[in-house]
């Protein structure tokens, strides 16, 4: 089969099957993008504690910077999806490239901001200038930044075919880059001498011999950062390659990436909302690092970097759930879109109410073996540092009972989304955040002197809090009304 032939067909027939069909691509591209995650973390935890420490107080800058464009990416999903729904072919190139050429130019700027604030930024969070920690995340994040458009880029291409029914394409892709990316990780963070690679592989002698001839030592959290970049920049490379082919379905030429008022405010007005949603999401976890760090330097006998150092742990293998969620979440999108654009509201809300069911049901199983095997879980990731060890348990075995509540919530958010109502979902994920979780956690440490356990109890309370009141919401339906008619409109918001 061609990967023209890909996309699945949405709108007629059987609905599950084919919602499942493209949702499992995408939530093993998920799982697969927590392996990105998850590698980085096992290996500069063999360099010790400290990295393991920067990576965490590294990645919530990342992240929010990477939301801010990374929103608009929904715009493309959207876009794409309720215009071929709605039968309007000649649309879909058009916005597809639009979107590209703008979050393109937005990557270019925000890697400028990034790679100067970071000193700046880091410390806000609970870094110490001049520590060991401190230079380490500087490295990591300013190496990262210098990559951002290649992560746009990737991103993008994702988005697109999402929208266009096509998960299976980005998921060889993502496959792909996790591959180089495992390879070279463990190289350039460990480099030849003493890395456990070899050995495992029992490639000993050819080891010794490349260390002889190099003396690479390694690079440490920056070679994370490198490897990460790499990866990234070879996938978009790749999958502008195959939207500029036309053999993907989305047929681009230069010319659509020539940003036009109208496309480019109807982008803003979809995207932005989602662009805030995560960027504000982003800042939330870097506000929780820095909670986070508080209540450890607060509680008696506890470590404040293996506090952070286990918070960082903990959102890795959270990750495990969220992206999962995540990815049915975007899959559930596309197939409200392009229902809604085919003018079948009532099929788009049976694809809503089936995902829900679907995540809720798998998480349930998920939440028993996190609870019941969290110690050996979280000590995979840092051997032998038994106070790291100890603090991530307790958030793992607080967290776990939640993850379906979580599961739910990203699902129907993800319907919010696919329908346009991109300002429904943005506030939604702020009350989350900002009303229920943040709040709840500083009550807990401030007032109660739960110490660290308050930040876990406060993302609890959360999970199941926003779950409940999204759902009540997603019944009323009114999200049900934004549904792209002609080449021209932007779906009304709720």
């Amino acid at each position: 089969m061609s990967a023209a032939g890909r996309d699945v067909n949405l709108v007629d027939g059987d609905l599950l099957k084919p919602m499942l069909v493209l949702s499992v691509p995408i939530v093993l591209s998920q799982l697969m993008q927590v392996g990105y995650n998850l590698a980085d973390t096992f290996w500069v935890g063999r360099v010790g504690s400290e990295a393991v420490s920067a990576l965490s107080f590294s990645w919530p800058i990342v992240f929010l910077m990477i939301s801010i464009g990374g929103g608009f990416t929904v715009a493309g999903t959207v876009l794409v999806a309720q215009n071929k729904g709605a039968g309007n072919d000649d649309q879909v190139d058009h916005v597809a490239g639009q979107t590209i050429g703008f979050v393109v130019l937005l990557s270019v700027l925000f890697s400028a901001i990034g790679y100067v604030v970071t000193p700046i930024l880091l410390p806000l969070i609970g870094t110490t200038p001049g520590s060991e920690v401190h230079t380490l995340a500087v490295d990591y994040t300013r190496t990262i930044f210098l990559g951002v458009s290649f992560m746009f880029g990737f991103f993008m291409f994702q988005a697109l075919l999402r929208g266009w029914g096509d998960t299976k394409t980005p998921m060889y892709l993502m496959a792909f880059g996790v591959l180089i990316n495992v390879v070279i990780d463990p190289l350039l963070i460990l480099g030849f001498q003493g890395n456990p690679l070899f050995s495992a592989l029992g490639l000993s002698g050819l080891q010794s011999s490349l260390f002889a001839a190099t003396g690479f030592t390694g690079m440490g959290v920056q070679g994370a950062a490198i490897a990460t970049v790499v990866s990234r920049g070879i996938g978009a490379v790749v999958g502008m390659g195959l939207l500029f082919s036309g053999r993907v379905g989305i047929h681009l030429s230069p010319r659509d990436l020539i940003p036009e008022r109208e496309t480019v405010e109807k982008i803003v007005r979809i995207g932005g909302p989602s662009s805030i949603e995560q960027s504000t999401r982003a800042l939330g976890v870097t506000v929780l690092t820095a909670i986070v760090a508080f209540a450890g330097a607060q509680a008696v006998g506890v470590d404040t970097e293996a506090v952070v150092a286990a918070f960082g742990i903990g959102n890795r293998l959270n990750s495990l759930v969220f992206l999962p969620a995540i990815g049915l979440a975007q899959g559930t999108s596309t197939v409200v879109g392009q229902n809604l654009g085919a003018e079948q509201p009532d099929r788009a809300k049976k694809a809503v109410l089936m995902s829900s069911g679907i995540i809720a049901g798998a998480l349930v199983g998920v939440s028993a073996v996190a609870y019941l095997f969290a110690r050996p879980i979280v000590a995979v990731f840092i051997p032998g540092e038994e106070a790291v060890i100890a603090v991530g348990v307790d958030y793992l075995r607080i967290i776990a009972p939640t993850f379906a509540f979580l599961g739910v919530f990203n699902v129907v958010n993800g319907g919010f989304r696919g329908s346009g109502s991109t300002r429904t979902a943005m506030v939604f994920s702020l009350v989350s955040l900002w009303v229920l979780r943040i709040p709840a956690a500083l009550v807990l440490i401030t007032q109660f002197g739960f110490g660290p356990t308050g930040v876990w109890w406060g993302i609890a309370f959360s999970n199941v809090a926003a779950a409940v009141l999204g759902f009540l919401w997603f019944l009323r339906g009114t999200w049900q009304d934004n549904v792209v008619e002609s080449p021209g409109p932007v779906p009304a918001d709720d």
